[in-house]
């Protein structure tokens, strides 16, 4: 039988399967971060089609930390009840699920502000002071505590896509002299202390993951894999149960997110947009959980990825909002996702703007 289809416990908790659906936002929450009901109906999809974990998209744990309107929040108890409603729909299935936490930093809709000032055409940040930065680490604990109240079995700290904390741990963003800044333990501190306080909080027995860019993939500067290797094993001492390894911070370059991180032609899991970063970070901190997001289409390169302990989860997005069923359809026998990475479901005239869907099945 296929590693797929095995069990796989992090911590305490059992996943029946290897697959992990990756955090998409969804949009469809309303102007106090509540859920409404079409999202909840979505996420019983992705349940019913036997997916082991379910990451749901990022929740704000500030409304200054709002990446985007309509964005679902567990900043205050007023989100606990529906999220209550979406946790026990989806553990109905015998799926597992966690929160997504996430701060936006220079790039959320109601305040603009981030390690630094930054500037870019179109926008311009604030640097965060000291007292804000230790606001925002109690933000998130409490945020947590919420989501562990609703339901979730676990918490994800978002620390990917140059968002908050992806802009802190890049040195693009970040030119702070203080404790936050400089090196990149001082740049990853700001994580570490959210980790730290979220771990206080909600305790040992429950599990926390980070969503990590392997590389920021820009021209110049930025978190690199190196980087990324040195925060995964301060993360690896302070016992984080699984690491999702993405990737793009400030200023990516799309040419080079496509190419630099990629395993070798022949190696079996090529396919994976960063596998070949993947197995740097398996190689440099054996021992430690780890999920793989992007690219990922074909039964081959998942088998390859998992039989080859490049990894042990395999995490999708793209694949499952076109086909939630893609697990049950995978083990029918389906070789590979119907979904043909039209990007539409992520465009800028669809992203965090209407309900997520794929708008080349349903235009």
């Amino acid at each position: 039988m296929s590693l797929l289809f095995e069990t796989f416990s992090i911590g305490e908790l059992t996943l029946q399967n290897r697959f992990v659906r990756s955090p998409t936002t969804s949009y469809w929450s309303d102007e106090e971060g509540i859920l409404r009901d079409p999202i909840l109906e979505y996420y019983k999809k992705l349940a019913k089609g036997g997916i082991g974990l379910i990451i749901k998209g990022h929740s704000y744990i500030s409304e200054k930390g709002k990446a985007h309107n309509c964005q679902s929040g567990l900043s205050s108890e007023k989100h606990i009840p529906r999220m209550k409603e979406l946790t026990d729909i989806v553990h109905s299935y015998d799926s597992k699920i966690i929160a997504q936490l996430n701060h936006a930093g220079g790039v959320g809709v109601n305040d603009r502000a981030t390690a630094s000032k930054y500037v870019t055409e179109k926008w311009e940040a604030r640097e965060l002071s000291l007292d804000e930065i230790e606001e925002i680490v109690e933000k998130f604990s409490s945020a947590a505590e919420n989501a562990i109240t609703a339901g979730f079995d676990g918490i994800q700290i978002h620390g990917a896509h140059g968002y908050l904390n992806s802009q802190f741990m890049s040195d693009i963003v970040n030119q702070r002299q203080d404790k936050y800044g400089g090196s990149i333990e001082n740049r990853s501190r700001l994580l570490m202390d959210i980790y730290d306080s979220i771990r206080k909080k909600i305790g040992s027995n429950v599990i926390i993951g980070v969503k990590l860019n392997c590389d920021d993939f820009a021209e110049e500067k930025g978190l690199t894999i190196n980087d990324s290797i040195q925060i995964a094993k301060i993360l690896k001492k302070r016992k984080l149960d699984f690491l999702e390894i993405s990737g793009g911070g400030p200023e990516q370059v799309l040419q080079i997110r496509k190419t630099r991180g990629r395993a070798l032609e022949g190696s079996g899991y090529e396919e994976a947009t960063w596998g070949g970063h993947a197995k740097k970070i398996r190689d440099a901190v054996p021992g430690i959980s780890l999920a793989l997001v992007d690219g990922i289409r074909t039964r081959k390169t998942m088998d390859n990825l998992l039989s080859q302990n490049i990894v042990d989860l395999i995490s999708m997005s793209k694949p499952f909002i076109n086909e939630p069923n893609f697990v049950k359809l995978l083990e029918k026998g389906q070789e590979k996702a119907s979904c043909i990475d039209c990007r539409k479901c992520i465009s800028r005239d669809n992203f965090a703007k209407t309900m997520l869907r794929c708008f080349h099945k349903y235009p």
